[in-house]
Order: C-alpha cells, then sequence, then structure tokens
C-alpha cells in the first residue's frame, strides 16, 4: 500500500472513533495468523479463565458467525456482540462497542480469518483495521506445528505490514514439547520485541467439534459447559493472565466511543405503556438458535416481547402475533421436525392466513415443502412450494449486497431499488418454486435462491437465505415491529366492522 493510501486509511479510521468518554475499559483483539490457527480456543480459554478470577469479560466477534458468540457468551456469562466493517459503520461500531463494554473490566474480541485477511484490498474490514478503529492491540496466536526459526519473519512481516495495528503479543498454540516451546521462545527473543504470553500444548481433550458451518452449536452440545471448564483450565495453565491483562490495558486511552441509539427505555420503547406491542414466537432450540443478541435486542426496543418456542418438542404454537424462525441445521434434526406434524400444521395454517413470518436459511429449509437429506425426504412446514436439497459443497457462502423489490410486506425488501448488505453460508439449496414466485431482494452481489433473487415472499412471510443485521440502511427488527403491529390493527378493524353494522 502506499503512504498517501495509508495515511489516509489511518486518518479515517482515527476520526471514526475520535469521540473520547470515559469508561472505555481494557479490550484487546485475539486473532490468528491465519483461520484455523486456534484463535477460537484460546479466545474462549482466556473469557473463562478471567470470568473465573472475578472480572466481568465482556466478548465481542468480529465479522459475521453466530456460532463462535455462542461459545464466547457461554465462556464469559454475557451475551457475545458480533462487529463487523462490512456490514457496519465506523459510529455503529464504536456505539455498540460502548455501550456493550461499558460496564465490563475487560472487553475481548474474537477476530475471523488471519489478522489482516477481509474482503476490501485495503484491509478496511479486517480484524487488523478493527483492531486499529477500537484502540486495541493484538494477541496473535500462532500455530506453531512444525515450525522454529521461521515464526521470526512472520511475526516481523506482520508488526511491518500494518504499523496502524500493533501487536502487544503472541500465544504460541499447539507446541509439541517444551523442547520446542524452549526453541520458539529463543527465536522470538532475539529476533523481535514481541512478548509470548503464552506456550499451549496440543491436547485432544480441549478441540472444539466442527462441522460444515464451524463449531457445532452451544443450543447442540450438552456439555459445552464442561468443554469450556477443560479449554479454562488448558489456557490458564500455560497463558500469563497477567501479562494478557497488561497488553489489554495498554489499548489506546485517547480513543473512545459515543453510545447513541443502543439503549432505549421500555416505557418508551412500548409506547409509554409498559405492555409489548406484539408477540413474537422466536424458534429456540437444537435446530435454530442462530440470532444476533442485538437483532433480538433491537425487537424488544421496537416493543415486541419475544415469546420462544421448540419445534422439536412443542406440540402447539405459542400465542402470538408474528413468527421468527432464524438460521440453525434443521438438517441435524429433520427426522424429529418432521415427527413434529401437529406444530408444522399449525405453522402452515398461520402463514397461509397471512400471520407476518420472517425467516433465515434454516428457517426456510424448514418452513419449505420438504428437505432432502442424503437422499432421505422429510416433510417440513409446507408453507413455502419448493423443496430443498442439502449439498455437499457451499451453495452461497460469504457477504452479499442486497436490491429492495418492493414485493416484501416488512423488512427492507418492501422498498424498490434499495441497497444493503447482508451475509450468507449455505450448504443447501431449494428447487420446485412455482415460476411466479416473488422475491424480495435481487442478488447483486451472492448467491441467495437462485443466483439471481431472494427472498421468497408468500403473503405476509419473507423467508431468504441472507442474515440481516437490523442497522441502519437495513432496520429489519424495527419494521417487522411495525408491520406486525399495524397487520393486528388490520385485523381487528376488519373484525369489528360486521358487530357495528348489525
Amino acid at each position: 500500500m502506499a503512504d498517501a493510501d495509508r495515511m489516509a486509511r489511518e486518518s479515517a479510521v482515527v476520526t471514526a472513533a475520535a469521540t473520547v468518554t470515559a469508561g472505555v475499559p481494557p479490550r484487546v483483539l485475539i486473532s490468528g495468523a491465519h483461520r484455523s490457527s486456534g484463535k477460537t480456543t484460546i479466545a474462549l480459554g482466556l473469557a473463562a479463565a478471567l470470568r473465573a478470577r472475578g472480572l466481568a469479560v465482556q466478548p465481542f466477534k468480529k465479522g459475521p458467525d453466530y456460532i463462535d458468540p455462542m461459545w464466547l457468551g457461554h465462556a464469559a456469562w454475557r451475551d457475545c456482540y458480533n462487529l463487523d466493517p462490512y456490514l457496519m459503520s465506523g459510529d455503529a461500531i464504536g456505539a455498540m462497542f460502548a455501550a456493550k463494554a461499558a460496564d465490563a473490566d475487560v472487553a475481548l474480541i474474537e477476530g475471523n480469518q488471519g489478522l489482516f485477511d477481509g474482503v476490501a484490498l485495503d484491509g478496511s474490514n479486517s480484524s487488523a483495521a478493527l483492531a486499529a478503529m477500537l484502540g486495541m492491540p493484538v494477541v496473535l496466536v500462532i500455530d506453531a506445528r512444525g515450525m522454529n526459526r521461521g515464526v521470526a519473519p512472520i511475526l516481523l512481516g506482520y508488526q511491518a505490514f500494518d504499523r496502524a495495528v500493533r501487536i502487544g503479543g503472541v500465544v504460541l498454540n499447539r507446541v509439541g514439547s517444551p523442547r520446542h516451546e524452549a526453541k520458539l521462545r529463543a527465536v522470538i527473543e532475539h529476533y523481535t520485541d514481541i512478548p509470548v504470553l503464552g506456550a499451549v500444548r496440543e491436547e485432544t481433550t480441549v478441540g472444539m467439534t466442527e462441522r460444515h458451518l464451524g463449531l457445532v452449536p452451544t443450543n447442540e452440545a450438552a456439555c459445552a459447559r464442561e468443554q469450556i471448564d477443560r479449554i479454562r483450565a488448558h489456557i490458564a495453565e500455560q497463558v500469563d493472565l497477567d501479562r494478557v491483562l497488561a497488553v489489554a490495558r495498554s489499548a489506546d486511552p485517547h480513543i473512545g466511543f459515543r453510545s447513541v441509539g443502543t439503549d432505549v427505555p421500555v416505557a418508551v420503547a412500548l409506547g409509554g405503556s409498559g405492555l409489548p406491542r406484539a408477540r413474537i414466537g422466536v424458534a429456540m432450540d437444537r435446530a435454530f438458535g442462530f440470532y444476533y443478541a442485538d437483532d433480538l435486542e433491537a425487537l424488544r426496543r421496537a416493543g415486541a416481547a419475544i415469546v420462544p418456542f421448540d419445534t422439536l418438542r412443542d406440540h402447539d404454537l405459542p400465542a402470538v402475533d408474528a413468527l421468527f424462525i432464524g438460521g440453525g441445521f434443521p438438517e441435524s434434526c429433520a427426522g424429529e421436525l418432521a415427527a413434529n406434524v401437529s406444530l408444522r400444521g399449525q405453522i402452515a395454517a398461520a402463514v397461509a392466513r397471512g400471520m407476518p413470518a420472517y425467516a433465515e436459511c434454516g428457517g426456510l429449509m424448514y418452513l419449505a415443502r420438504s428437505l432432502i437429506v442424503e437422499g432421505r425426504r422429510h416433510e417440513m412446514v409446507g408453507a413455502i412450494p419448493g423443496d430443498v436439497h442439502m449439498q455437499r459443497r457451499p451453495v452461497g457462502s460469504g457477504y452479499v449486497e442486497l436490491e429492495g423489490t418492493g414485493h416484501a410486506p416488512h423488512g427492507p425488501g418492501r422498498i424498490r431499488g434499495a441497497v444493503f448488505r447482508a451475509h450468507e453460508f449455505h450448504y443447501s439449496a431449494i428447487a420446485g418454486l412455482p415460476p411466479d414466485t416473488r422475491y424480495a431482494y435481487r442478488v447483486r452481489r451472492g448467491y441467495g435462491v437462485d443466483g439471481e433473487n431472494d427472498g421468497i415472499v408468500v403473503r405476509n412471510l419473507v423467508a431468504s437465505y441472507s442474515h440481516l443485521r437490523s442497522i441502519a440502511g437495513a432496520d429489519w427488527a424495527r419494521q417487522f415491529v411495525d408491520f406486525v403491529v399495524h397487520a393486528g390493527a388490520a385485523r381487528v378493524d376488519h373484525a369489528v366492522e360486521p358487530a357495528h353494522a348489525a
């Protein structure tokens, strides 16, 4: 990158986060030199170990992800929030960080991919850019398998690549033996000024189980707490927690963040009455668990009462005004979902009579006519006239850019020509949709349903492979609640008219 370009980027980063406020805690970003370096295990262990010391640890995850935040939230005993430079403005990131970390003793962000990886050529949406934006040092996790003297040029290169990013320390992961560790420490001490904060041995009992979308989510892992406790003990024994805290405390004290628009008093959100404007049923179980904590908060701020229901065990739909079925792994529970005939029928009837509904990815799969897994067909809800087939390779993966068609009853797709960003990651495809299927979005980047469209519209249902964030430009949560309230009022007015006429 040319010096002028680098200076312009650094200036923009500082300007975006330059509102100085009190209450921003020590903070550190945990990143790897590359993906699968073990940074999630290190981040989980640090969050759990620091919490075990009595510290309030606020976890964050960089980028689009549902599963890592579940684990980080379990480890810290606090909801984990996603900070995404591709989907969020610098002001929005700063505001969320300030609001959620204000009462914490330390904030910990887990990066995604490698430190400098990202969609943009200039690295403006990388983990490194996020660290610079928030004025925080980086703890770099190095997969040390098969490595010796070569660790030095890697660290020196990462230091030199972007001087706006400060590497506060390194954790050597998957170290083979005490002798291997000693060699690595000697090399790093001789050639660099980066402190080694810990050396973590390879240990199969603390490994994280993975599947095609990453780690197995905590809503499926029955022994999640025991697994986190094992990781905590493993990391606490081999990483110097005091030195990690010292790195976190070295974060830039001159960068603070405005906290605006993130917390609305309940009485204001609910129209002053303290009563919810709408009851929204949200599928929360082993099949469906992909929900951003701030999206659920946005629904509540808009006046919704969240009513959880279990698609596997509940035979009756709770008394709700609308449905939200997020992502997850319905393919792992296809037989159980199919067996719950009563609930499937009630959901189908609710959508058919016009109940407002929103579904993302796994929710779309569940609402389809059937789900075919390894050649076996499982009957699903049938609200969407199409059949979902699981594939061996990803069908859609990464960030998407969508354009509203004007066909959506609610959400950003209701505005024709509106352009906004989202993300997708799915191993399934839907087939057999009628030629006259209406879509909420045109796909400008990504795949969606068929490479050109996403957001299947059926009456008041919008079901997409894309996952939205309820942020500026795609404030779907507030728009959804407003639509639900309006739809409910319209139903009531329609119902009382004949009585008055009589």
